[in-house]
């Protein structure tokens, strides 16, 4: 528990949703802490499978027929970054959403407060998970999992210290979103196929990435309601739902930006 378990936060179980609703669903929760209302801690699934880009990537690295011929849905986030593959199966993500001013103001501090339940979730999973400390060349920039590891972010695993979960932070004047990518089960063939002339070995990200799965071996329900427990706890969490209000406004804010090919492809947001 951490001095932020005496405001109301509220657990929102997985659930799955596309790219562009769990994109608008971040916003919204924001929205809801910036007017008063509880802070929240969502964990989530990508369905159908999704590649996130950041923010500021060219969509030219995207193989765009793969996408299309796979049916992976392609979004923006708003956080910088590397594009991540989120396998339906294969991924499991989490948000964090507070306002600004009940946490710390450097973002490295920030980073670190809000990745203990992450780390403590490895931890009950039965994974040897800390921050990356020991430099590794990029292999890829692109591809968020094959980018130079960055100490104040990304989370590596077991002997090798291969690169298990990447974590992204953006700052709205009111509020903080954190959200990131915990890898489960590595599928480096469907994960590079996504990327345009990557030319990339599976074995070389295999090199690089680890899962859940491979380092112990636990079912990924297990596995989610291991991370559930430990953002629950690290808050004083009370389990929690959406309003209709809000996956309506959920709704709307997905079909108005994330679903458009002016923000995923241009980096235009038609909302603003």
């Amino acid at each position: 528990m951490t001095d932020l378990a005496d405001r109301e936060w509220r657990l929102i179980r997985e659930e799955s949703w596309d790219g562009p609703t769990n994109m608008a669903l971040d916003e919204v929760a924001a929205e809801t802490a910036a007017a008063g209302g509880p802070r929240t801690l969502r964990v989530y699934r990508w369905e159908p499978s999704t590649l996130s880009l950041g923010y500021h990537q060219d969509p030219e690295t995207v193989d765009w027929q793969c996408t299309d011929r796979e049916g992976i849905t392609v979004t923006r986030r708003p956080t910088g970054g590397g594009g991540i593959y989120h396998d339906s199966v294969g991924d499991v993500s989490y948000s964090i959403v507070a306002p600004a001013a009940e946490l710390p103001g450097k973002l490295i501090d920030s980073y670190h407060l809000l990745c203990e339940p992450v780390l403590e979730g490895f931890s009950r999973m039965g994974v040897d998970a800390r921050f990356a400390e020991v430099p590794q060349p990029e292999i890829h920039h692109p591809a968020c999992y094959l980018r130079e590891l960055h100490p104040a972010h990304d989370v590596v695993a077991g002997v090798e210290g291969r690169k298990v979960s990447g974590n992204a932070q953006y700052r709205q004047r009111e509020t903080v979103i954190q959200h990131g990518s915990l890898t489960y089960e590595v599928r480096a063939e469907a994960h590079l196929a996504v990327f345009a002339d990557h030319g990339v070995s599976e074995r070389a990200f295999e090199d690089r990435v680890t899962g859940i799965f491979e380092e112990s071996g636990i079912p990924r329900e297990e596995a989610v309601r291991a991370l559930e427990t430990a953002l629950a706890e690290w808050t004083d969490a009370e389990e929690g739902s959406w309003t209709g209000a809000e996956l309506d406004r959920a709704e709307e804010i997905a079909e108005a930006k994330y679903d458009d090919d002016r923000w995923t492809r241009e980096r235009i947001d038609p909302t603003g």
